[in-house]
């Protein structure tokens, strides 16, 4: 039966002010590597390889993120991560999967994915990853913002605006995120695709366009239309004011 174990000495624990990862991995030998590489660094490891186990310990083991394997016996690791982003929106999830495809990487960031690593990975890189990530949720006090006439509600991924609201999907939600704090600012689509997807894309790639047009859509059923501008040869921007 799967089980989760933990890995902390009060040395270690102070050193990184009692971190705590959550590993929910089926494969033995990766779990034991991640739960040994991660203690070393100093991070309290919990470590189960099933799905079930992991929504719960995900759900209300007061971990700081979470390292979720795609492919899960019990319950799919996408079924976990939208149980996840249900209760807990602002926990930061890493998925993990040997499913490198980029339709695989887009529906894993599009369901609330906060970063995606395929596997074989170097352990190195994933370590960055979750320092980052940590530094992020950290850093990420603000539940709201407000630009171009326009309200975020960041943890309940709803904009208000002209007195109507709608609930954004996760990933259109973090590109209006994305544009709101930088209002008047040209954005180029690759710092877009570094920032809200997080991992290089094919150079020919028209996903930012996309979704683009579809938070134009969005934006426009709520009154005027959208305060998103096009710049020619360089990017997107918000227009400032409302």
């Amino acid at each position: 039966m799967p089980k989760a174990a933990s890995l902390c000495s009060p040395k270690t624990r102070s050193s990184i002010g009692g971190m705590k990862l959550l590993v929910v991995e089926d494969e033995p030998a990766i779990a034991d590597f991640l739960e040994r590489g991660l203690a070393a660094e100093g991070y309290e490891v919990a470590v189960t390889g099933d799905g079930v186990e992991g929504e719960r310990l995900a759900l209300d083991g007061g971990f700081d993120l979470v390292l979720l394997d795609r492919m899960l016996p019990g319950r799919d690791g996408i079924e976990v991560l939208e149980a996840i982003r249900a209760a807990r929106p602002a926990l930061p999830v890493i998925v993990l999967t040997a499913r490198g495809e980029v339709a695989d990487r887009v529906e894993g960031l599009d369901r609330g994915a906060t970063d995606y690593m395929t596997k074989p990975f170097a352990f190195p890189e994933l370590l960055a990853r979750v320092r980052t990530r940590l530094r992020e949720a950290d850093g990420a006090t603000a539940t709201a913002l407000e630009a171009a006439g326009m309200r975020l509600d960041l943890l309940a991924r709803r904009v208000e605006r002209d007195g109507r609201s709608v609930r954004l999907p996760a990933r259109e939600a973090e590109l209006l995120a994305y544009l709101m704090r930088r209002p008047g600012q040209v954005c180029t689509r690759e710092q877009i695709l570094t920032a809200v997807w997080r991992y290089e894309h094919d150079p020919g790639t028209n996903i930012v366009q996309v979704y683009i047009g579809y938070l134009r859509r969005r934006l426009a059923g709520l009154g005027s239309p959208a305060p998103i501008e096009t710049v020619r040869a360089a990017g997107y921007r918000l227009a400032e004011g409302p």
